[in-house]
């Protein structure tokens, strides 16, 4: 027998009654729009105290903050000289790994202090242990997601699966926890270093705010990151000196030297002027981008007009008719440095604006890195670290990068 549902009825019945009142000409619902509207206003309120009595507070403990920071900067900053006594990492092998860094750290959308620190957790556990090569990009991952984990927001922190697929599984999951773990028990748990970003904040926190002078300046101070000469420089000198050097490259007025954010090193000023020139291809890409002021551009232009500089004043003055012309020399170039070794031009997939990181090279195909142009590596590609035996092509179409699996031994 067919089962015919009868159409619904409310439960109740109409109600009738002087305890319901109707809202016919939306007074109840204007009043709630008040309270609400009140509420807000209340909470913009304590926010504005809040902020006020944070700056009261900062201001009134400034010098004990600034203090801390720059004892803590001291007893955390790596030692070159030990890292130079590494048997398999070279100094060569520094700006490849720092590639990878700054792509993934773009590509998770990370702070930008995060990415200081874990270049400074990177360089102190090599101070303090021996690094195969196989492990270090294992090493860079590892101190990235400390990093990220101690000062970065939570729901962009990289987990390990992201991290072992953009390796392209050349490391397992255990291996990325197992060398966390080691990571801070070598360097006994002290994280807290604080940054070029840190001490820049507090540069600019008593000046108006200038993005494009901001961008300039982390720019040129992550330029420094590739280069040896600035691992045991302080972060509170590089600082003030890259950003002296953005505002005289931005043409901006320059803070008076009573001031704190005034005391920049000349030396190190100097010094980062002149490895301006060729920086690595992926910062140049990731500062090219308009919400980063195209920093990266402006540096060339500005290097244009200094090399044209240069030239007009090398050149030689007009001798008289009478004298025998001779072909004048062609002038040497006095910002010529040693430079940031490049990537070789890869064919590969590209995903989210990031590039195909390449295989780590053996020594052998940089017999000399400090040349004034870096020797263009070999059309094929590099052999992986360190046994060429257990290497095994593998692609992985849908993810960041395309890498040559290994299965490296645990430390």
């Amino acid at each position: 027998m067919a089962f015919h549902q009868q159409p619904s009825q409310p439960r109740y019945g109409h109600c009738d009654t002087f305890f319901v009142e109707s809202d016919q000409d939306g007074i109840y619902a204007a009043r709630a729009e008040v309270r609400e509207r009140a509420r807000a206003i209340a909470r913009m309120q304590q926010r504005a105290m809040a902020e006020d009595l944070s700056r009261a507070t900062a201001d009134e403990y400034q010098d004990d903050i600034m203090d801390h920071m720059e004892y803590m900067e001291s007893i955390t900053l790596p030692d070159v000289n030990s890292i130079d006594i590494q048997t398999e990492i070279q100094w060569f092998m520094r700006p490849y790994l720092l590639d990878f860094l700054v792509e993934a750290h773009a590509a998770f959308q990370l702070l930008p202090e995060t990415l200081f620190l874990a270049v400074n957790l990177l360089d102190r556990y090599c101070s303090r242990r021996v690094v195969y090569k196989r492990h270090y990009q294992l090493v860079g991952c590892a101190a990235l997601l400390i990093a990220a984990k101690y000062g970065d927001k939570k729901d962009r922190v990289p987990t390990v699966r992201e991290l072992k697929s953009m390796c392209c599984s050349l490391y397992d999951d255990e291996m990325f926890t197992q060398m966390e773990w080691h990571v801070l028990q070598t360097l006994n748990w002290v994280i807290g270093h604080p940054t070029v970003d840190a001490f820049l904040q507090l540069a600019l926190s008593d000046v108006e705010y200038d993005a494009e002078v901001e961008n300039m300046t982390l720019y040129i101070a992550e330029i420094a990151l590739f280069h040896k000469e600035f691992v045991s420089v302080k972060p509170s000198v590089l600082a003030r000196s890259a950003l002296a050097l953005a505002r005289c490259i931005l043409s901006r007025d320059q803070a008076s030297s009573s001031e704190w954010a005034g005391a920049y090193d000349p030396k190190t000023v100097m010094n980062l002027s002149n490895h301006l020139y060729q920086p690595s291809q992926v910062l140049s890409r990731k500062y090219g981008s308009v919400h980063l002021s195209s920093v990266s551009a402006t540096v060339d232009e500005f290097l244009m007009r200094q090399a044209q500089i240069a030239r007009r004043a090398a050149a030689p003055p007009t001798p008289p008719a009478s004298m025998t012309l001779e072909e004048p020399k062609p002038a040497l170039n006095a910002y010529l440095a040693p430079q940031t070794p490049q990537k070789p031009p890869y064919g590969s997939v590209m995903q989210h604006g990031c590039l195909t990181p390449p295989i780590t090279p053996d020594g052998e195909q940089y017999p000399n890195v400090l040349q004034a142009k870096p020797q263009q590596p070999p059309t094929h590609v590099y052999p992986s670290t360190p046994n060429p035996g257990q290497v095994h092509n593998v692609q992985h179409p849908h993810q960041y990068y395309h890498a040559t699996y290994l299965h490296p031994q645990h430390i």
